[in-house]
């Protein structure tokens, strides 16, 4: 007997069901421009920045990883269930010493899908900038 095959027409639809969902979108931290935390459902929504515009990068991210882990805390979750986070660095050359906080940080076995790019950052002593998606 020959094995079924799913095709694309054979699948729920994303979209009607979060249509059909009573969940609530929570918002936390909510500004007029952003909210600190966002989360819907199980999975949560943030960007984070370095609290400190006079330090290094070693001591930036540490910064913004530690704002990653108290919100991460906050929402029900911790950072064995990050999904993804985008990495932005001012310059290319903070790689490395970025590399070793977040190295330390991470627990073994749950890296998330990872970026990092080099971009302007919002704040020009601002030297890494973090988004998070993770899961509750």
């Amino acid at each position: 007997m020959k094995p079924k095959v799913t095709t694309p027409e054979d699948l729920p639809d994303p979209l009607l069901a979060l249509e059909q969902t009573s969940l609530p979108i929570e918002r936390h931290g909510t500004t007029a421009r952003y909210s600190d935390l966002v989360a819907f459902g199980p999975m949560v929504y943030m960007v984070e920045v370095p609290a400190s515009t006079d330090a290094d990068i070693g001591v930036q991210t540490r910064e913004v990883l530690d704002s990653i882990e108290y919100q991460l805390a906050y929402s029900g979750s911790s950072k064995a269930n990050l999904l993804m986070v985008t990495i932005y660095l001012r310059d290319m050359d903070d790689y490395a010493a970025m590399n070793a906080v977040w190295d330390a940080w991470v627990p073994p076995g749950t890296a998330p899908a990872r970026a990092c790019v080099q971009a302007r950052l919002a704040h020009a002593d601002y030297r890494v900038e973090m988004a998070v998606i993770a899961a509750r």
